[in-house]
C-alpha cells in the first residue's frame, strides 16, 4: 500500500484520538514531507501538538497553516485561542482583528476579543465584544455566558439576569452552539 498524505493524516487523527500524540505527530510530519503546502496537515499537526501540551510548536504549525491558507477562519480562531492561552494578548487580539476583517460576523473571534478584554478587566470593551457576538449568533452559549459574567462585573444586574434567563432557555431547548 502506497503511503499518501491523506492516509497518513487519517492514521494520525486516529492515533491522536487514542492519545498517542507522539506517534500521531510523527505521522503528520511524514505527511507534510509528502505535501509540505497542505494547510490541513499543518492545522491537524498543530491541534495534536496543542493536545499534547506543546503550545509553542502548535503556534508555529498554526502560523505555517495560516501562511498557506490566510483566510481560513478555523486556523485564525485556533491561532488566536492559543496565543491567548500563552498570554500573548496583543498578538491574539491582532489575530482576531485580522479574522474580523475577512468576516466581520465571526462570533467566535468576537468572543475571543471579549475574553481578552475581560482578562484585562476592561469590562465595557468586553461587554461590547460579547454583545456583538450574541447579536451575530443569539444561540452562542459561550458568548452569552461570558456576557452574563461581564454584566455582573459592571454591576448590570438586569443584563446579567436576562443573560441567565436566556442561558437557561438555551439549555432547556438544546439550541446551544
Amino acid at each position: 500500500m502506497i503511503e499518501t498524505a491523506a492516509r497518513l493524516n487519517n492514521q494520525a487523527i486516529l492515533l491522536a484520538n487514542a492519545g498517542s500524540y507522539k506517534e500521531a505527530i510523527a505521522c503528520f510530519v511524514k505527511a507534510i514531507k509528502i505535501e509540505k503546502n497542505n494547510s490541513l496537515l499543518w492545522f491537524n499537526l498543530a491541534l495534536t501538538q496543542r493536545d499534547s501540551g506543546n503550545l509553542e510548536s502548535a503556534t508555529e504549525s498554526l502560523e505555517k497553516a495560516h501562511e498557506l491558507s490566510p483566510e481560513n477562519a478555523e486556523i485564525i480562531e485556533e491561532l488566536a485561542t492559543i496565543l491567548y492561552s500563552q498570554g500573548n494578548l496583543i498578538e491574539a487580539h491582532e489575530c482576531c482583528l485580522y479574522g474580523l476583517k475577512i468576516n466581520p460576523e465571526n462570533y467566535h473571534l468576537l468572543n475571543i476579543i471579549g475574553v481578552i478584554f475581560f482578562s484585562q478587566k476592561s469590562y465595557k470593551e468586553a461587554a461590547d465584544a460579547f454583545e456583538n457576538a450574541v447579536m451575530v449568533n443569539p444561540y452562542y452559549y459561550d458568548a452569552l455566558y461570558n456576557l452574563r459574567d461581564t454584566y455582573k462585573e459592571l454591576g448590570n444586574k438586569t443584563g446579567a439576569d436576562e443573560c441567565a434567563k436566556r442561558l437557561k432557555e438555551l439549555k432547556q431547548t438544546g439550541e446551544m452552539i
